[in-house]
């Protein structure tokens, strides 16, 4: 295991993909979830906080104290099992498009800036690529963190929203530095599955309700402005 500064530009692309559309599912994830004191009971998948029961698959776990990231599949507590279900189709994911983060066993972030805002990224980009409802970090242990995605039917999910759509994509742009606005911007329109038109400058898409999005780039690729025409309010 070598220490890495940077994510790999494999990691960058596929996360890019899903960066606006995570950002508003995380944000509708964080609303749905109650704070509190919570519970987990892996051999069942099962996880409660409050009186919230969610069933929950899980990612992996960081070592706070050096750095490191464990996926769940090589952890010897639990790897095997059902519960590291997510996991596995991370690491299969990761072989299968080359992303060193998502298929290496042990993941040294302690190089990072900041390692504790690095194993948030690396656990947002697998929540975008499994295409998962939200994900949960908690404090399982005085040096250890647990992470956890949602697999349950009760989660809500994200619709596209034409009044707060120019903040969800201008924060999905701006979430990974050097990320393609234009990668953002059209995987956001097709995990939801819109009708995007892609031009040299800007890429138009339809959404429910009858509203239409122009996304405009400026000459560096960067998102200009975004104009939303017949809007109901």
């Amino acid at each position: 295991m070598t220490a890495t500064t940077a994510f790999s530009d494999a990691f960058l692309r596929m996360t890019e993909r899903h960066a606006a559309w995570g950002a508003q599912q995380l944000e509708t994830f964080n609303e749905f979830m109650p704070a509190g004191p919570w519970t987990a009971d892996l051999d069942q998948r099962l996880y409660r906080q409050v009186d919230r029961d969610l069933r929950i698959s899980v990612l992996g776990s960081f070592d706070t104290s050096e750095g490191s990231w464990l996926w769940g599949w090589t952890n010897p507590g639990f790897g095997g099992t059902p519960v590291v279900g997510a996991a596995n189709e991370i690491r299969r994911l990761g072989e299968a498009h080359g992303i060193p983060e998502f298929s290496d066993d042990l993941v040294d972030l302690s190089a990072f800036d900041d390692p504790r805002f690095a194993v948030e990224t690396l656990v947002f980009g697998a929540m975008g690529a499994l295409g998962a409802t939200g994900y949960l970090g908690v404090q399982a242990s005085p040096e250890g963190r647990l992470y956890m995605v949602p697999d349950d039917p009760g989660v809500p999910r994200a619709v596209p929203d034409a009044l707060t759509l120019p903040r969800v994509l201008l924060t999905g742009a701006g979430l990974l530095g050097g990320s393609s606005a234009r990668a953002v911007v059209a995987g956001y329109f097709g995990h939801h599955g819109l009708t995007q038109r892609q031009e040299a400058d800007r890429i138009s898409a339809d959404l429910p309700g009858g509203a239409t999005a122009d996304v405009l780039f400026d000459g560096a690729g960067r998102v200009a402005s975004v104009e939303m025409k017949n809007v109901s309010r």
